[in-house]
């Protein structure tokens, strides 16, 4: 039997999983649909359009049903968006199925979110960083699954249905260990009309807006840059995004240790310096070895800070947990899809230095507003026991 923190954790790999398990295919999908770079592009932003359409109703729904229900039913209708990926047959259904499957993937990510912040503090110690590792770690496994799929040219649709029957076994099987929620975590809810953090939570928000727009920027130019600035070949250029996202995956495993002794607001604080110094001396350096030792400081620095934005959003006096997380969750898509395209126009105007430099100066800002993600200290020996009387209350909902 799974604990209510393993369950958790298993459906946090599930949804890197999936999404990378149809991300791999993305070659396969343009050589079917006969798609240019920019109907490609124009087709990704149904996924952007139906994310951020989700948020707040996910939220919503958290305060009606509970995040374990939520979670589940977003998290099985993501499984089943893979299918009509596989299947469109054209551009205006692949947009389709993409607003469907980023609904899906909008509402499963601020769900399982609260579903995380519900077993943290039945854990009473921080565990929500080492969740999103799994995250990452479903990635790694769904692109390599991915990966094989399309070496053995294996058709989309009988690789997306297994992945879909692999991915929704998964989650019934989490769903016999998750928990219910708090009552008290959404007294007072109220339908919002978007998922925009209330105005105490607008600092927070600005942080962890900041952060998804240096994960975004890394996602985005960081082979770019080291292949058209720098002037390295394609496999070398390809590991500056490698060495941000293998620093990011250690981050966030030990982030939840280094929060229990040191507290949120030192770890933010802390990375946010590290990501902005490591950057700004790779680009002052400006050799290939120096910039991706910048790329890994960013992805070390700023791993923790989502999911502790996260936790600080739940903790809000008199803010639903839903809606919270929601707003969070607003925040931070927003600035990693927006954040990118706006480097590329301040790229065209100066320079793609001179852009990336605005990810130090928003790693500052960081550093400067750290304080927002304070927390109590939550450690009690007595988690165990509250964990069980959880898993207990699970099982009955069930």
């Amino acid at each position: 039997m799974l604990s209510p923190r393993h369950a958790v954790s298993l459906v946090f790999f599930v949804n890197g999983f999936v999404l990378a398990s149809w991300i791999a295919r993305i070659p396969a999908i343009t050589d079917k649909l006969d798609l240019s770079e920019g109907q490609l592009g124009t087709a990704l932003l149904g996924t952007a359009v139906g994310a951020i359409g989700a948020f707040p109703f996910a939220g919503r729904l958290i305060g009606n049903f509970g995040s374990a229900r939520v979670t589940m039913a977003f998290g099985l209708a993501l499984t089943v968006s893979l299918l009509p990926i596989a299947f469109a047959p054209n551009l205006p259904l692949f947009f389709l199925a993409l607003v469907f499957a980023g609904a899906s993937n909008g509402g499963m990510d601020v769900s399982m979110n609260a579903q995380g912040v519900e077993v943290e503090r039945v854990w009473q110690r921080p565990i929500l960083n080492s969740m999103h590792g799994f995250f990452s770690l479903g990635g790694l496994a769904g692109a390599g699954v991915g990966a094989g799929a399309a070496a053995l040219d294996l058709g989309l649709p009988l690789h997306f249905a297994l992945i879909t029957i692999l991915g929704a076994a998964a989650l019934l099987w989490a769903r016999l260990a998750m928990i219910p929620d708090d009552p008290s975590a959404h007294e007072g809810e109220e339908t919002p009309v978007f998922a925009l953090p209330p105005l105490a939570m607008v600092p927070l928000g600005f942080v962890v807006a900041c952060a998804a727009i240096g994960e975004g920027a890394m996602a985005d130019w960081s082979a770019l840059y080291l292949r058209e600035n720098l002037g390295t070949n394609a496999g070398v250029a390809a590991l500056g995004f490698a060495a941000f996202s293998a620093t990011m995956l250690a981050g966030r495993f030990t982030n939840d240790m280094l929060v229990a002794r040191f507290g949120p607001e030192r770890i933010v604080r802390t990375g946010s310096f590290v990501a902005g110094i490591g950057l700004a001396l790779g680009l002052l350096i400006n050799t290939p070895l120096a910039v991706m030792v910048g790329f890994g400081a960013v992805g070390l620095g700023l791993s923790g800070v989502f999911p502790l934005g996260i936790s600080a959003a739940a903790d809000q006096p008199g803010i639903a947990r839903g809606r919270a997380v929601a707003a969070m969750a607003t925040m931070g898509y927003t600035g990693f899809l927006a954040g990118p395209p706006l480097l590329g126009w301040v790229a065209e105007a100066t320079s793609l230095r001179l852009s990336l430099g605005i990810v130090v100066i928003l790693a500052g800002a960081i550093v400067v507003l750290a304080g927002v993600t304070r927390r109590p200290a939550t450690g009690d020996e007595s988690a165990p026991a509250v964990v069980e009387d959880a898993v207990g209350q699970g099982r009955q909902a069930t």
